[in-house]
Formats: structure tokens, sequence, C-alpha cells
């Protein structure tokens, strides 16, 4: 009698931790779901927007656009699909349960891959008028050290765009080998290995240097 009511009591116990373990999982998709919802707002508003400059590019040719108001449009592109990636860091870090969000990041990244092309476009029709600093890093990785120089990096970025400001196009982009054009791009500027900083597809930097360094690279309007 006394191993029968034990093995009662076990397997009820069971069946409310595993009832408890469904409840809790629900919630937290559909917790996910929401954000998800979000985020693929945000993005379709992003992508509509990358249309948009394009579009406005190619008018530039025919004098009815300024360079000012492609460099600046460019700006404001970067700078909220900026917002829009922290903000996707945070949905994730409250508990990533479906590779949804991974998928939305590459998107953004790809974005952020189409902006870069289009700056050095502009950069050429606009006589340099900015400078573009590419932050080429690996997204998911298990290595400790490449974490912690990769986090240094992210700081020493987020310092050097608060002191230059409009000098400077900042891109931060999670590699992939997926991505053709990518792949492509940063294969014709020699680059071996990540993270890496580039400078005005000139300027490379694999170790962590000095601010003060990285300034002595970019360009300054004159």
């Amino acid at each position: 009698m006394v191993k029968f009511f034990k093995k009662y009591v076990f397997l009820q116990a069971l069946f409310l931790t595993i009832v408890m373990f469904l409840i809790g999982m629900y919630i937290g998709i559909a917790f996910e779901d929401k954000n998800l919802d979000n985020a693929q707002t945000f993005f379709s508003q992003s992508e509509t927007s990358l249309m948009d400059i394009m579009a406005l590019n190619d008018l530039l040719d025919s004098g009815k656009v300024s360079c000012d108001l492609l460099q600046q449009t460019n700006f404001d592109f970067a700078n909220k699909i900026y917002h829009e990636a922290a903000l996707l860091d945070d949905y994730e870090k409250s508990g990533r349960i479906t590779d949804n969000f991974l998928y939305i990041h590459r998107k953004y990244d790809l974005l952020r891959t189409v902006l870069w092309m289009n700056a050095i476009k502009v950069k050429e029709q606009c006589n340099n008028s900015f400078s573009t600093v590419v932050y080429l890093y690996n997204y998911e990785v298990e290595d400790l050290i490449i974490k912690a120089e990769q986090t240094v990096w992210s700081k020493l970025l987020y310092e050097l765009k608060q002191d230059e400001g409009e000098n400077i196009l900042l891109i931060p982009i999670a590699r992939s080998d997926d991505f053709i054009s990518l792949e492509a791009l940063t294969n014709s500027l020699g680059i071996t290995q990540y993270p890496v900083v580039i400078v005005n597809e000139e300027h490379v930097f694999y170790d962590i240097t000095s601010i003060e360094e990285i300034k002595n690279s970019i360009s300054r309007p004159e």
C-alpha cells in the first residue's frame, strides 16, 4: 500500500511537471511569435526604405537629386536598421525557442550588405563625401576569445561613431557564406579572417587597435 501511494505521488508530480512545462513552452512560443511579428514588420518597412534609396540613387546622374540628400538618406537608413537590429538582439536575449530570429537577423545582414554596396556607389558619384566603416563579425561563435574580441570591437566602433557622427557610415554585418554578394566583395578586398574592420574599402584592421588609428584612415570632407 505504501509503495502504491509513493508511486501515485510520483506519477502525480511527474504529470504536474509535464503540464507546467508545456504551459511554459506555450507561453514562451506565444511571446516569441509576438516579437517575431514585430521584427518582421520592422524588416518589411526597412526593405521598402532601401528600395526607395536605390531608386533615389538612380536619379543622381540625371541631376534631379543632390549628393547631400542621397548621403543623408543612406545615413538615416543605416541608423534605422542599426536600432532595429539592436531591438532584435533584445528579443533574442529574452529567450529564443526557434531559429526564426536567426533567419530575420540574416535578412538584416543582407540589407546591410546592399547598403554597403550602395554606399560605395554613392561615394564614387559624390567625390567621397563620407567614409564607410564596415565591421564584419561572426554571429554565432563558440570561441570565448573571439567573443571577447568582438565585444571590444563593438564598443570601440560605437565610440568611434559617437565621435565622428555623419563623417562615417558604420555598417556592422554578420558574415555568411550564403551571401554570394558579400563573399564576392570581401574576396575582392582580400579579406582572409573575421572579425575585421574595413575603412573605405582600403584600410583593413584585423587586430583591435586604437580609435585614433582608425580615425587616421577616415576621409575628411573638404
